[in-house]
């Protein structure tokens, strides 16, 4: 490592530690024993349950292929999701998700036994399924900040908001490290740097699971992709069928040593299991060829017994069904493995026949069910969902808080500390209100482009998809409506001061978000040098979920704001701009040129523009 990059690292390691070191020591050690705490009454429930209701435990169907309400209680089942496009069928509002979630629940917990579902939903920026809801900045951003506490309040307020619709379980943090930024899911990761995400994964952990997992306004969260996903190898990704496309590093091979992997890779689930973390999900990626969710090893080797977790593996949506042979060998090799929950999502009931008849051959271990099971339950007891005087439905109470301005003021200082000044040629930032300033770019009055994937759907979408406010909007207010002009193009910035380009990608998630090159959208590119034409200075300010081939823009752009996903509150961008917050964001990734001929951090090919840590103030 560079001695400037290691001295970095240690002042900001340094800088984010001091909250963790100043807490209790002791509060944190009983927090991670909390899944211990109730070892007798799992293991007396335990014993009462037939095979049927085990297996059902096991079980989590997506709520959108269930057949029947009465399977609920037919099947024993133990928990239900909903997928990134798995939606109340009365739509995405507030109240149509209470209302699924009340509805699933209160059928469960008139089962005999009464074992009330946990609810799972991806809440990787917020309770971001649900219009209305606070989108924080993508991990992208948040590990821009460098603030750990920062991070534990929007884990604190995303677990308030998925609380105030009855879901229990957040699919978060990912503690992913991003190796390779042409990776789709880049933007889930805080940074290239296990020194970085080991801090802010747990950060994230202790602020979703507040006091504890019995704590009301708190949900069960969820470490994941277990582990190296984002480590993978280019060209061993998922091959989609279709002719010669392909997905290049999704659901691909890390091919790292086990000393490497475990400095890399396994440093963000160490500090998420000393936090207490209820849940981990094993990745779709392999590690030396090995997948993630068939690998004894990682789940049960090194997470179980060398890490000492206490809580449930639950997989990856259907992850089973990559495994080799047929369906009854997958479900016998990730069981066995140490899966403990499986996201079926679809065929659950056949997926229950098959694990029966699995068991009752002799192929599962009657003792890996009870560990699977009495795991799930440590989690339920934990929680407060087996305590009969508690109520298990959304508390109508905590409506007042979803989307509130509370919320919204911590999301804008996230904003606000996620920028990154890349260049700030002749001091051109801040700007000044006095003269009119050219807004332009597909990015500027778009709130889908600044969310990014994992967006009311599970790729995101551009246009008007939930509520927050603009790049545009968020400039008008800060300047005067009258002073701030704007064309999608790049034209009609004649006789204005200053000209700020909002540009970028446009939502993808997973897979789909795999690229082949770093480039930049022609549409993007010709904007710049339109704007540039008209003889005043230009801002671009660069909406993305990795950094992007910018060599053709750097010399036409007086200065350059990477603002990563911002998520709704385009006020934090406006404070940047025109100084309201002076900039402190540090990029948590390494820049590569786009004239490299690999952008896998450390490969040989790999050219850096800006290095890890850049940031202009």
């Amino acid at each position: 490592m560079p001695t400037s990059r290691r001295q970095f690292l240690a002042g900001s390691i340094a800088a984010l530690g001091a909250p963790l070191l100043a807490r209790d020591a002791l509060a944190q050690a009983a927090t991670a024993k909390q899944l211990s705490a109730f070892e007798g009454e799992v293991q007396k429930f335990l014993g009462r349950l037939t095979l049927a209701e085990k297996v059902g435990q096991i079980t989590q169907p997506d709520q959108m292929y269930l057949h029947d309400l009465d399977d609920i209680q037919k099947y024993h089942l133990g928990s239900l999701l909903s997928g990134g496009d798995s939606d109340p069928k009365t739509g995405n509002d507030f109240q149509s998700w209470r209302e699924l979630y009340n509805h699933l629940q209160a059928r469960a917990i008139k089962t005999n036994p009464r074992i009330p579902i946990l609810y799972g939903v991806d809440d990787v920026h917020g309770h971001s399924n649900v219009i209305g809801a606070t989108i924080f900045p993508h991990n992208i951003g948040l590990g821009c900040t460098r603030n750990a506490e920062l991070v534990e309040r929007a884990g604190r307020i995303t677990a308030i908001e998925v609380r105030a619709t009855g879901i229990q379980w957040g699919f978060s943090p990912c503690v992913a490290v991003p190796q390779d930024v042409r990776w789709g899911r880049t933007y889930e990761g805080f940074s290239e740097s296990p020194d970085v995400v080991k801090v802010l994964g747990e950060a994230a952990v202790r602020g979703m699971q507040g006091s504890g997992l019995g704590d009301p306004l708190g949900i069960a969260a969820c470490a994941k992709h277990y582990a190296g996903d984002g480590g993978t190898a280019f060209g061993t990704g998922l091959p989609t069928g279709q002719g010669s496309l392909h997905y290049p590093l999704d659901r691909g091979d890390t091919r790292l040593s086990d000393a490497d992997f475990r400095r890399i890779h396994l440093q963000g689930y160490i500090t998420a299991v000393r936090a207490g973390v209820a849940t981990v999900m094993p990745s779709y990626s392999s590690w030396n060829g090995v997948k993630c969710s068939a690998s004894y090893v990682l789940m049960t080797e090194i997470l179980k017994k060398e890490m000492g977790f206490k809580g449930f593996l639950i997989s990856d949506y259907a992850a089973q069904k990559e495994l080799p042979g047929n369906y009854k060998q997958q479900i016998e090799t990730t069981i066995n493995a140490g899966m403990d929950m499986v996201m079926v999502p679809d065929n659950y009931t056949e997926f229950i026949r098959l694990l029966t008849e699995l068991v009752q051959e002799g192929r599962v271990p009657m003792s890996r069910i009870d560990d699977a099971v009495a795991r799930i339950l440590r989690v339920k007891f934990a929680m407060g969902l087996m305590d009969p005087n508690r109520s298990q439905l959304a508390d109508p109470a905590l409506e007042k808080q979803f989307g509130s301005p509370e919320h919204r003021a911590v999301a804008r200082q996230c904003v606000r500390e996620s920028l990154v000044i890349l260049k700030n040629g002749s001091s051109v930032l801040p700007l000044g209100t006095g003269n009119r300033i050219h807004v332009a770019g597909k990015c500027a009055d778009n709130i889908g482009n600044q969310c990014g994937g994992w967006t009311i759907t599970w790729q995101g979408g551009s246009g008007n998809t939930t509520k927050g406010t603009t790049i545009l909007e968020a400039m008008r207010k800060a300047a005067g409506s009258t002073n701030v002009t704007y064309s999608l193009d790049g034209s009609g910035a004649d006789g204005a001061s200053v000209a700020v380009a909002v540009i970028g990608e446009t939502p993808y998630a997973e897979m789909k978000g795999d690229r082949e090159n770093l480039n930049l959208d022609p549409e993007d590119i010709a904007v710049v040098e339109k704007l540039k034409r008209s003889g005043i200075p230009v801002v671009v300010v660069l909406i993305s979920g990795r950094p992007l081939a910018i060599d053709d823009i750097l010399p036409k752009a007086d200065a350059i704001v990477a603002a990563w996903l911002p998520g709704t509150e385009g006020d934090g961008v406006a404070d940047v701009l025109f100084g309201k917050y002076k900039p402190t964001g540090k990029l948590s990734f390494t820049w590569p040129k786009g004239s490299s001929t690999s952008f896998h951090l450390g490969d040989p090919g790999y050219e850096t523009l800006f290095p890890f840590g850049h940031g202009l103030v």
